[in-house]
């Protein structure tokens, strides 16, 4: 899976604030307990002393065994009358203790040297996360794909019935995205606007998401204009800036949405050239959704960039009226 080097950093950064909520928390529990019970305070340090005594009488060795007996002995002690005091005040057993999100890894992320199990789901929220705030990711499902909007009548100009066609479309789509894998063909979204492109081109990056891949969603004008801000940029710019191009380039999967509406010039043709070849040289998959036909983005692109789009990628032809008018209406 190929996350972002700022999706690690962020699971990082939320690692630590769950371990700080958790002693934060703690605190606050040991402070209403103790004001109480003020015994626990004795209990607490006489547990402690004989902790750290019984450590030190391990490293004695063997004839250290009865001292050892001694200290554990007491110890349980303290701990069984530190119980019995909670259940009285109406405590749980585990009142004074933290309370980790994870328990396994007590919110490290790491058990004996392994990544946590809980790690994988970090990253994958985090991932979904960071989608949505790029996109309305949540409103751009599988579920809430509507068919009805799209005419059940033969168009007199292809020969189709685009319901017929979008509905082929939308279960294309959708095994894609069940069946994904780094190794899954590109996707060629074209066709007038409004007709659902970005809604499955979203849709197919929020279900691979949940499926635990790295995903780089974004508006091929956002994206290229942030690349070569970086590019040209005579300031100083952060180690996961700097990478942006080469996450564009690894990630599992790369969304470019909306691709021919950005302002065309050497810069863009040249990014988008390297982004698709690279890609393709890698095995990588990418989704391109556009508004212009082939012969547009041949017009714009030159021939080596649209040639490698319609040699390379499954293209899938969007038919009906702009959605998005229609949904005004209703």
């Amino acid at each position: 899976m190929s996350y972002s080097q700022r999706i690690f950093e962020l699971a990082t950064l939320e690692y630590q604030r769950r371990r700080e909520k958790a002693h934060r928390e703690q605190e606050q529990r040991h402070s209403e307990a103790v004001a109480k019970l003020p015994r626990l305070i004795e209990l607490g340090r006489e547990m402690s002393e004989t902790g750290l005594a019984a450590s030190v009488a391990i490293a004695m060795g063997a004839d250290a065994q009865k001292q050892i007996a001694a200290l554990a002995e007491k110890n349980l002690a303290a701990q069984k009358e530190r119980r019995d005091l909670l259940r009285s005040a109406g405590y749980p057993d585990d009142f004074l203790e933290p309370r980790y999100h994870c328990d396994l890894c007590e919110d490290m992320g790491v058990v004996d040297g392994i990544f946590c199990q809980c790690r994988e789901a970090l990253l994958r929220s985090i991932a979904f996360s960071q989608l949505s705030e790029l996109s309305p990711v949540e409103d751009s499902t599988f579920e809430n794909f509507d068919l009805t909007f799209y005419p059940n009548n033969q168009d007199p100009e292809t020969g189709l019935i685009p319901r017929d066609r979008m509905k082929e479309i939308y279960d294309y789509c959708l095994a894609y995205a069940k069946d994904f894998d780094t190794d899954s063909p590109s996707l060629f979204m074209h066709g007038k606007t409004g007709l659902g492109k970005t809604h499955l081109s979203l849709a197919i990056a929020g279900y691979v998401v949940n499926k635990g891949f790295g995903v780089i969603y974004g508006s091929a004008q956002n994206l290229l204009t942030k690349l070569e801000r970086e590019k040209f940029s005579r300031n100083t710019y952060s180690h996961s800036q700097a990478n942006t191009e080469e996450s564009l380039l690894d990630c599992d999967l790369l969304v470019l949405d909306d691709l021919g509406a950005e302002f065309s010039t050497a810069f863009t043709v040249a990014a988008v050239y390297n982004i698709i070849n690279t890609r393709i040289s890698r095995g990588l998959p990418v989704i391109i959704s556009t508004n212009l036909t082939p012969e547009e983005l041949e017009e714009k692109y030159t021939q080596r960039i649209t040639s490698r789009i319609i040699g390379n990628y499954t293209s899938l032809r969007f038919h009906g009226r702009d959605i998005r008018q229609l949904k005004k209406r209703r």
